[in-house]
């Protein structure tokens, strides 16, 4: 399982400890020094079943600069998945990528579900 996340972030670090916590083995791979290609962008994104822009991190500062909010919408899937692949700090954090199993950001009651409810047990 890969753990992709940014030491700064205090999200990713929550994550990280529940993680910690449950003694759930992972791999950690830093967005802003390790980011995904475009290839594994779209199948994760595929393999979510979610939309897109959930993989965008719409509350940092990159997103902010690039005017995202208003340009995302006129963009096509792939050029998404570029842009993401461009720079990790676009990408929500943190995301867990385990087989064709992808969560996006921290949200306890799916990470619950799918560590404690066998997923990953």
């Amino acid at each position: 399982m890969i753990y992709y996340g940014y030491p700064r972030c205090s999200t990713s670090r929550k994550g990280e400890k529940w993680l910690q916590e449950r003694k759930v083995s992972y791999e950690f791979k830093d967005l802003s020094k390790e980011t995904p290609s475009a290839d594994e962008l779209k199948k994760w994104h595929k393999a979510s079943g979610k939309d897109i822009k959930k993989f965008f991190n719409t509350s940092g500062m990159k997103y902010r600069e690039l005017d995202l909010k208003n340009r995302l919408a006129d963009m096509s899937d792939e050029e998404k998945y570029q842009l993401l692949a461009s720079e990790g700090m676009l990408i929500k954090r943190p995301m867990v990528v385990d087989g064709d199993m992808v969560l996006i950001g921290f949200n306890e009651r799916e990470w619950e579900e799918y560590f404690c409810s066998g997923g990953n047990a």
